[in-house]
């Protein structure tokens, strides 16, 4: 079944602007925590690609294929961005393809994605933690320009989504961390400074009990520093019975939810007419 969903895309061919990608990373809502229903497994459109980041049976590291979960690694579970995807899929015009380009460690904080700041970190994480940073070569944020800068080659960057925070609950460093990797990742990847969005979920919120709500109130400080962010409300999002992370419909609804706001930040062009 792998071989039939790698997706094969012209060597030595210019980027096709019809082909967007959106750069994808976090901790462990956004790598996917709950197992995927039969549903999620079937009709996944062909025009919804994801690039492997490491080596599984779907496919080899830097490969593109049909976006079938797990799209993180080879045994994570149901992530917004399969919806986010989805619903992109939908609500674009048919000559437009959506890619995934994710790289995400379950626990972590956000300095493990601070290219001046993860060689530090790691040595005082748990032995899980590391184990994921090694699947990912060690540089979790290393691996994540190094397919990034792949993935121009045939395609157009045209956002980032990210959902991390919970290991940064209440920290009012935050958003100038984001920033900075924001700012980064702009730079290694040659791109215009402030050129796409990026967009920030919320956590599992207080209405569902969540653990680590009150970080929503950080995350919504976001585009006080850097305007190019859009905050996704995972209000009613529903949770797992741990209240920390999101289930399967949570993360479906809260999908749904960054596509709509990645539609709102798109030109018109992309978008199917009604």
């Amino acid at each position: 079944m792998a071989g039939m969903l790698s997706v094969s895309l012209s060597m030595g061919a210019k980027p096709d602007p019809n082909f967007h990608i959106y750069i994808c990373f976090g901790q462990s809502n956004m790598e996917g925590n709950p197992r995927p229903e039969q549903v999620d497994l079937e009709n996944v459109s062909p025009r919804f690609l994801t690039m492997n980041a490491v080596d599984c049976p779907s496919g080899k590291m830097g490969e593109w294929r049909v976006a079938v979960p797990p799209l993180a690694r080879c045994n994570t579970g149901l992530t917004p961005v399969d919806y986010f995807g989805r619903t992109m899929v939908e609500e674009t015009k048919d000559k437009v393809r959506i890619g995934i380009v994710m790289v995400a460690v379950a626990g972590c904080s956000i300095d493990l994605f601070d290219k001046d700041k993860y060689e530090a970190y790691i040595p005082g994480q748990a032995g899980w933690m590391k184990n994921i940073v090694n699947e990912y070569g060690g540089n979790p944020y290393g691996r994540l320009i190094e397919l990034c800068k792949k993935a121009q080659e045939d395609g157009v960057i045209k956002g980032i989504l990210l959902h991390q925070g919970e290991t940064n609950t209440g920290d009012p460093q935050w958003p100038e961390n984001v920033r900075k990797i924001y700012n980064d990742i702009l730079a290694d990847l040659n791109l215009k400074p402030g050129s796409v969005p990026l967009l920030a979920g919320g956590v599992v919120a207080a209405d569902q009990g969540g653990v680590c709500a009150s970080h929503n109130e950080v995350v919504a400080k976001l585009p006080e520093v850097l305007p190019q962010a859009k905050f996704v409300s995972s209000d009613g999002c529903a949770c797992g019975f741990d209240h920390l992370h999101f289930n399967v419909a949570g993360s479906r609804e809260l999908g749904r939810r960054y596509a709509a706001q990645m539609l709102e930040c798109l030109e018109n062009k992309y978008k199917v007419k009604k």
